[in-house]
């Protein structure tokens, strides 16, 4: 792999509100948004002179027991391409977040918005929880033979549904696309109450991760591997 500490530790993430919360030297952030096609480009031609691969972000529960604002360190990933995590990497993050729950995160592109789909899918996995990145930054880390690692935090928990709008609200960038979410709001205004629930579980995970991450340092857990 060469001297890795002069190659970037890339982080994969879904938005771009994500992305800023671990901005720094030594990373690159590649953030899909809704453009999965172009985070398999991109990601594929940046990893071979990477020194890492993180899958960063938010997360929903499938683990009943997961709250809010909880850190879950993958170390393994179910679903679209399953895979091993770094596990020296693992380590570091825990030793940083001892509060952390370490186990499998699902991941197979698709957004588990509903209940029922939570709870289906932890009846037949064991994984804590699901995002729609890590397997896609998993899979292309196996390719290039480099480290990779998932660190999430919990947005929404099992006990509740996503409102439809949360579907077409990220814009191909990572960006928010507020004109679809306002069209779905007006389409389906009865979605409000859980539009403002989610999106309050939403900034109290954002505020709870950005806290947590300042006990992280060594580009992410990397430089303490």
């Amino acid at each position: 792999m060469g001297d890795v500490t002069q190659k970037p530790v890339i982080l994969v993430t879904g938005t771009l509100r994500e992305a800023a919360l671990a901005q720094g030297p030594g990373i690159t952030v590649i953030a899909a948004g809704s453009d999965p096609a172009r985070l398999v480009s991109e990601l594929r031609a940046a990893a071979p002179g990477a020194a890492g691969i993180i899958s960063f972000g938010m997360a929903g529960a499938i683990d009943r027991y997961l709250k809010l604002g909880d850190i879950v360190i993958g170390n393994r990933l179910t679903g679209g391409t399953p895979c091993e995590s770094d596990k020296a990497w693992v380590l570091a993050l825990k030793s940083m977040l001892p509060g952390a729950r370490v186990g499998a995160i699902h991941a197979d592109g698709r957004l588990y918005a509903a209940m029922e789909q939570k709870s289906r899918r932890a009846g037949i996995s064991a994984a804590l929880a699901v995002d729609m990145e890590s397997h896609i930054s998993g899979g292309i880390a196996m390719e290039a033979g480099v480290p990779f690692v998932a660190l999430r935090c919990i947005s929404d928990v099992t006990g509740m549904d996503l409102p439809p709008a949360i579907a077409v609200a990220m814009k191909p960038d990572g960006g928010v696309d507020y004109g679809a979410v306002v069209g779905s709001m007006l389409k389906r205004p009865g979605q409000l109450p859980d539009m403002m629930r989610t999106v309050a579980g939403f900034a109290k995970a954002y505020s709870q991760f950005g806290r947590k991450l300042r006990k992280v340092d060594g580009r992410l857990g990397f430089d303490k591997r």
